[in-house]
């Protein structure tokens, strides 16, 4: 599947994707910032994915093409590595709900959180 069209929400952090199928999934730059296909959130040096944790309020701050096949998204918080090519995007949003679940779950079991444990407001 292409992505045609990525439409980000800025106020409420979500990407709209569109598929040349015509379909339209949304997900949040939590999720794709937890899922991040980088070898580092991956766990590819380690054989584990690494759990990700207190990005509930990250923000996607710029998206960037990469030739015919991926994006790169750019993140507030400093992660820019990672090309999100159009089927992995395809394969977050088919599989988001068990893929959002099993991160929660994990979570839960690291005792972590997806909230900062600082309190931070940036004002414009």
């Amino acid at each position: 599947m292409l992505v045609s069209t990525l439409h980000y929400h800025r106020q409420s952090k979500l990407l709209d994707i569109h598929f040349d199928s015509g379909s339209i999934s949304t997900l949040s730059a939590e999720f794709l910032r937890v899922h991040s296909p980088s070898a580092e959130v991956q766990g590819h040096h380690t054989g584990q994915p690494t759990l990700v944790t207190n990005k509930r309020d990250v923000a996607i701050s710029q998206i960037e093409a990469v030739g015919h096949y991926a994006v790169r998204i750019l993140f507030d918080d400093g992660h820019q590595s990672g090309l999100y090519s159009f089927r992995y995007l395809a394969h977050l949003c088919h599989d988001e709900q068990s893929l959002w679940q099993t991160y929660l779950e994990r979570l839960e079991q690291a005792n972590a959180r997806r909230e900062s444990g600082i309190a931070i407001r940036v004002t414009p």
